[in-house]
Parts: C-alpha cells; structure tokens; sequence
C-alpha cells in the first residue's frame, strides 16, 4: 500500500499513522535502516500534527475574538466529569 504524502494526510489520519509507527519500532524487529526511516517519517507526522493543530487554535482564536472573547481557556476536565 503507497503511503500518503504527509501534507496530504488529516490530522487524525497523521495521528495513526504515527501510533503505528511507534509500535513498530517498539517491537524492536527492524533493521537499522528502516527503523531509522520510520523515525524520520514519525518525526514529519509530528511536526505536521503540531502545525494542524496550533492552525486549529488560531482559527478558535479568530473566531473568539470576532464573538468578543478575546482569551482561550484551559479546558477543565473535571468540570465535564461532575456534569
């Protein structure tokens, strides 16, 4: 199976592929060589979901601001849990 650029791939499609990727390499059966492709391609998929995702908090940022919020806040986990 040919795999996808990086620039072409969503952001949850990026973040499989990298799950997949470290259990590979946690398996420790890979040559040198592959194993050390596989860590460049995981290091891309990485540094391609971060971009995506500070792209996605400054869209909520804009957005925030245009409705007169004009602050992010920490989400709060434990609110959501008691609800």
């Amino acid at each position: 199976m040919a795999r996808k650029k990086i620039e072409n791939l969503n952001f949850e499609e990026s973040l499989s592929e990298l799950e997949t990727i470290v259990q590979r390499l946690e398996q420790g059966e890979l040559n040198l060589e592959e194993s050390m492709a596989l860590f460049e391609r995981g290091l891309n998929l990485s540094q391609n979901s971060q971009v995506k995702l500070q792209d996605a908090e400054q869209k909520i940022q804009i957005l925030l601001n245009k409705n007169g919020n004009n602050e992010l806040e920490d989400f709060d986990l434990s609110e959501q849990e008691n609800s």
